[in-house]
Protein backbone atom coordinates (compact mmCIF):
# COMPACT_ATOMS: atom_id res chain seq x y z
CA UNK A 1 0.00 0.00 0.00
CA UNK A 2 1.52 3.20 -0.93
CA UNK A 3 1.76 6.02 1.20
CA UNK A 4 -0.63 8.30 -1.12
CA UNK A 5 -3.21 5.54 -1.15
CA UNK A 6 -3.13 5.42 2.64
CA UNK A 7 -3.44 9.02 3.10
CA UNK A 8 -6.58 9.40 0.98
CA UNK A 9 -8.11 6.10 2.99
CA UNK A 10 -7.17 7.66 6.50
CA UNK A 11 -8.54 10.69 4.99
CA UNK A 12 -12.45 9.73 4.53
CA UNK A 13 -12.20 7.98 7.76
CA UNK A 14 -12.63 10.25 11.34
CA UNK A 15 -12.29 8.89 14.41
CA UNK A 16 -9.36 6.96 16.25
CA UNK A 17 -10.70 3.84 15.74
CA UNK A 18 -10.39 4.57 11.82
CA UNK A 19 -6.44 5.43 11.94
CA UNK A 20 -5.85 2.57 14.23
CA UNK A 21 -7.52 0.46 11.59
CA UNK A 22 -5.84 1.93 8.71
CA UNK A 23 -2.17 1.79 11.21
CA UNK A 24 -2.23 -1.78 11.48
CA UNK A 25 -3.06 -2.58 7.70
CA UNK A 26 0.22 -0.39 7.01
CA UNK A 27 2.26 -2.42 10.40
CA UNK A 28 0.85 -5.36 10.87
CA UNK A 29 1.48 -6.57 14.10
CA UNK A 30 4.52 -8.86 14.94
CA UNK A 31 4.33 -12.53 15.66
CA UNK A 32 4.85 -13.76 18.75
CA UNK A 33 8.20 -16.32 19.20
CA UNK A 34 8.21 -19.33 18.70
CA UNK A 35 11.79 -20.43 19.22
CA UNK A 36 15.06 -19.43 20.93
CA UNK A 37 17.76 -21.36 18.40
CA UNK A 38 21.25 -20.46 19.98
CA UNK A 39 23.96 -21.54 17.74
CA UNK A 40 27.76 -22.99 18.76
CA UNK A 41 30.32 -22.16 16.21
CA UNK A 42 33.61 -21.05 16.09
CA UNK A 43 35.91 -18.85 13.75
CA UNK A 44 38.27 -21.84 13.87
CA UNK A 45 35.87 -24.44 12.45
CA UNK A 46 35.73 -25.06 8.70
CA UNK A 47 31.90 -26.71 9.31
CA UNK A 48 30.61 -23.49 10.72
CA UNK A 49 30.34 -20.87 7.79
CA UNK A 50 27.37 -22.45 6.19
CA UNK A 51 25.67 -22.82 9.55
CA UNK A 52 26.55 -19.02 10.67
CA UNK A 53 24.62 -17.95 7.23
CA UNK A 54 21.51 -19.77 8.29
CA UNK A 55 21.64 -18.15 11.78
CA UNK A 56 21.50 -14.77 9.81
CA UNK A 57 18.89 -16.25 8.07
CA UNK A 58 16.85 -17.26 10.75
CA UNK A 59 17.76 -13.49 12.12
CA UNK A 60 15.60 -11.82 9.67
CA UNK A 61 12.60 -14.52 11.06
CA UNK A 62 10.33 -12.29 13.70
CA UNK A 63 8.69 -15.42 14.93
CA UNK A 64 12.63 -16.65 15.88
CA UNK A 65 14.69 -15.23 18.41
CA UNK A 66 18.10 -16.19 17.04
CA UNK A 67 21.64 -16.29 18.55
CA UNK A 68 25.01 -16.55 17.87
CA UNK A 69 27.50 -18.14 21.02
CA UNK A 70 30.62 -18.33 20.09
CA UNK A 71 32.72 -21.04 21.59
CA UNK A 72 36.49 -21.16 22.43
CA UNK A 73 37.63 -24.81 22.88
CA UNK A 74 38.59 -25.10 19.20
CA UNK A 75 40.87 -21.79 19.79
CA UNK A 76 44.22 -23.94 20.21
CA UNK A 77 43.61 -25.42 16.93
CA UNK A 78 45.87 -21.88 15.52
CA UNK A 79 43.12 -19.77 15.61
CA UNK A 80 42.02 -17.52 18.69
CA UNK A 81 37.90 -16.79 17.76
CA UNK A 82 37.64 -13.04 18.39
CA UNK A 83 33.94 -13.49 19.18
CA UNK A 84 34.58 -16.53 21.81
CA UNK A 85 33.54 -16.18 25.52
CA UNK A 86 34.47 -18.96 27.88
CA UNK A 87 30.61 -18.67 29.44
CA UNK A 88 29.59 -20.05 26.03
CA UNK A 89 31.60 -23.23 25.86
CA UNK A 90 30.23 -23.57 29.76
CA UNK A 91 26.81 -22.84 28.54
CA UNK A 92 27.17 -25.63 25.38
CA UNK A 93 28.18 -28.07 28.21
CA UNK A 94 25.50 -27.64 30.50
CA UNK A 95 23.10 -27.86 28.20
CA UNK A 96 24.82 -32.01 27.64
CA UNK A 97 24.73 -32.46 30.74
CA UNK A 98 20.98 -32.09 30.89
CA UNK A 99 20.43 -34.12 28.65
CA UNK A 100 22.61 -36.79 29.42
CA UNK A 101 23.95 -37.18 25.62
CA UNK A 102 27.55 -35.71 25.86
CA UNK A 103 27.17 -34.42 22.53
CA UNK A 104 29.36 -31.12 22.08
CA UNK A 105 30.19 -29.91 19.01
CA UNK A 106 30.65 -27.31 16.57
CA UNK A 107 27.79 -26.11 14.63
CA UNK A 108 25.64 -26.83 17.23
CA UNK A 109 22.35 -25.62 17.46
CA UNK A 110 20.50 -25.90 20.49
CA UNK A 111 16.45 -25.34 19.81
CA UNK A 112 14.27 -23.69 22.50
CA UNK A 113 16.77 -25.06 25.35
CA UNK A 114 15.58 -28.71 24.64
CA UNK A 115 17.21 -30.26 21.30
CA UNK A 116 20.09 -29.86 19.53
CA UNK A 117 20.95 -30.20 16.03
CA UNK A 118 23.63 -29.66 13.38
CA UNK A 119 23.22 -25.76 12.38
CA UNK A 120 23.49 -26.04 8.75
CA UNK A 121 20.66 -28.38 8.98
CA UNK A 122 17.71 -25.93 8.23
CA UNK A 123 15.12 -28.46 7.79
CA UNK A 124 16.44 -30.23 10.86
CA UNK A 125 16.17 -26.52 13.38
CA UNK A 126 12.65 -26.10 11.60
CA UNK A 127 11.50 -29.68 12.42
CA UNK A 128 13.11 -29.12 16.33
CA UNK A 129 11.31 -26.04 16.79
CA UNK A 130 7.85 -27.87 15.63
CA UNK A 131 8.91 -30.44 18.02
CA UNK A 132 9.66 -28.54 21.10
CA UNK A 133 6.64 -26.72 21.16
CA UNK A 134 4.72 -29.74 22.07
CA UNK A 135 6.56 -29.91 25.69
CA UNK A 136 4.86 -28.29 28.65
CA UNK A 137 5.60 -24.59 28.94
CA UNK A 138 7.83 -24.03 26.58
CA UNK A 139 7.63 -20.43 24.26
CA UNK A 140 4.30 -19.93 26.52
CA UNK A 141 5.04 -16.64 28.58
CA UNK A 142 4.93 -13.26 27.15
CA UNK A 143 7.92 -11.35 27.39
CA UNK A 144 7.86 -7.67 26.47
CA UNK A 145 11.36 -5.48 25.66
CA UNK A 146 11.03 -1.64 25.35
CA UNK A 147 13.53 1.00 24.94
CA UNK A 148 12.64 4.10 26.36
CA UNK A 149 15.39 6.75 26.75
CA UNK A 150 18.52 5.21 28.55
CA UNK A 151 17.26 2.10 29.75
CA UNK A 152 14.81 -0.93 28.64
CA UNK A 153 12.06 -1.92 29.76
CA UNK A 154 11.38 -5.91 30.78
CA UNK A 155 7.75 -7.12 31.58
CA UNK A 156 7.13 -11.01 31.89
CA UNK A 157 3.16 -11.68 32.35
CA UNK A 158 1.88 -15.19 33.60
CA UNK A 159 1.83 -17.92 31.18
CA UNK A 160 -1.67 -18.66 29.41
CA UNK A 161 -1.73 -21.77 31.37
CA UNK A 162 -1.09 -23.25 35.15
CA UNK A 163 1.93 -21.80 36.77
CA UNK A 164 1.98 -23.87 39.36
CA UNK A 165 5.94 -25.50 39.11
CA UNK A 166 6.90 -23.47 36.64
CA UNK A 167 10.37 -21.26 37.50
CA UNK A 168 13.77 -20.45 35.95
CA UNK A 169 15.86 -17.37 35.43
CA UNK A 170 15.61 -13.98 33.75
CA UNK A 171 18.84 -13.21 31.45
CA UNK A 172 19.38 -10.18 29.04
CA UNK A 173 21.89 -10.87 26.04
CA UNK A 174 23.64 -7.89 24.50
CA UNK A 175 23.58 -8.28 20.33
CA UNK A 176 26.12 -7.01 17.36
CA UNK A 177 23.34 -8.11 14.30
CA UNK A 178 26.28 -8.45 12.05
CA UNK A 179 30.10 -9.04 12.68
CA UNK A 180 32.47 -9.33 10.04
CA UNK A 181 35.61 -10.89 10.33
CA UNK A 182 38.73 -11.57 8.27
CA UNK A 183 40.16 -15.53 9.67
CA UNK A 184 44.30 -15.03 9.47
CA UNK A 185 44.86 -18.69 10.58
CA UNK A 186 43.27 -22.06 10.96
CA UNK A 187 41.06 -24.07 9.42
CA UNK A 188 38.78 -20.72 7.22
CA UNK A 189 42.50 -19.12 6.85
CA UNK A 190 42.12 -16.20 4.28
CA UNK A 191 38.46 -16.24 4.35
CA UNK A 192 35.83 -13.21 5.22
CA UNK A 193 33.16 -14.66 7.81
CA UNK A 194 30.37 -12.94 8.91
CA UNK A 195 28.57 -13.13 12.22
CA UNK A 196 24.76 -12.63 13.00
CA UNK A 197 23.00 -11.71 16.47
CA UNK A 198 26.29 -12.62 18.33
CA UNK A 199 25.84 -12.28 21.82
CA UNK A 200 28.18 -9.98 23.71
CA UNK A 201 27.60 -10.27 27.20
CA UNK A 202 25.01 -11.54 29.46
CA UNK A 203 23.23 -10.27 32.93
CA UNK A 204 20.88 -12.33 35.04
CA UNK A 205 17.93 -10.19 36.10
CA UNK A 206 16.55 -12.20 38.32
CA UNK A 207 14.74 -15.48 39.23
CA UNK A 208 10.92 -16.01 38.03
CA UNK A 209 8.33 -18.37 40.23
CA UNK A 210 5.39 -18.34 37.39
CA UNK A 211 3.85 -14.71 38.39
CA UNK A 212 4.18 -11.58 36.71
CA UNK A 213 7.17 -9.40 36.69
CA UNK A 214 9.15 -6.05 35.58
CA UNK A 215 12.43 -5.16 35.60
CA UNK A 216 14.28 -2.07 34.35
CA UNK A 217 17.68 -2.23 32.62
CA UNK A 218 19.80 0.67 31.92
CA UNK A 219 21.39 0.72 29.03
CA UNK A 220 24.78 1.61 30.42
CA UNK A 221 25.03 -2.20 31.95
CA UNK A 222 24.01 -3.61 28.26
CA UNK A 223 25.78 -1.75 25.54
CA UNK A 224 29.37 -1.52 24.49
CA UNK A 225 30.74 -1.02 20.96
CA UNK A 226 29.32 -2.77 18.12
CA UNK A 227 26.19 -3.78 20.15
CA UNK A 228 23.20 -2.89 18.77
CA UNK A 229 20.19 -4.94 19.85
CA UNK A 230 19.26 -7.00 23.21
CA UNK A 231 17.54 -10.34 23.51
CA UNK A 232 16.12 -11.26 27.30
CA UNK A 233 14.96 -14.63 27.72
CA UNK A 234 13.16 -16.56 30.53
CA UNK A 235 14.38 -20.25 31.12
CA UNK A 236 13.71 -23.17 32.94
CA UNK A 237 16.63 -24.25 35.45
CA UNK A 238 19.47 -22.03 36.37
CA UNK A 239 22.95 -21.50 34.72
CA UNK A 240 24.60 -24.14 35.16
CA UNK A 241 21.62 -26.30 34.71
CA UNK A 242 19.36 -25.18 31.77
CA UNK A 243 16.30 -26.35 30.73
CA UNK A 244 13.46 -25.16 28.31
CA UNK A 245 12.59 -21.74 27.18
CA UNK A 246 9.37 -20.84 28.35
CA UNK A 247 9.18 -17.02 26.38
CA UNK A 248 11.72 -14.25 24.91
CA UNK A 249 11.90 -11.10 23.13
CA UNK A 250 14.25 -8.95 20.91
CA UNK A 251 14.88 -5.57 20.21
CA UNK A 252 16.87 -3.45 18.10
CA UNK A 253 18.19 -0.29 19.90
CA UNK A 254 19.64 2.99 19.01
CA UNK A 255 16.57 3.01 16.83
CA UNK A 256 15.83 0.40 14.04
CA UNK A 257 17.99 -0.80 11.08
CA UNK A 258 17.82 -2.97 8.67
CA UNK A 259 19.38 -6.47 8.97
CA UNK A 260 22.67 -6.72 7.06
CA UNK A 261 21.54 -8.08 4.03
CA UNK A 262 22.76 -12.24 4.21
CA UNK A 263 25.32 -13.03 0.73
Amino acid sequence: MTARIAYNLISRWSGALGVCAIIAIIRPAQADPRAVVELFTSQGCSSCPPADKILGQLAKDPSVIAMSMPIDYWDYLGWKDTLADARFSARQKAYSRMRGDREVYTPQAVVNGETHVIGSDLAGIESAIGNTRKTDGVMTVPVTMTQSGSQLNVSIAAPGKDAEGLHGEVWICSISKAVPIAVGRGENSGRELTYYNVVRNLLKLGDWNGAPGHWTVPLESIVREGVDGAVVYVQNGSRDKPGAMYGAAYTSLHGEREHAQIP
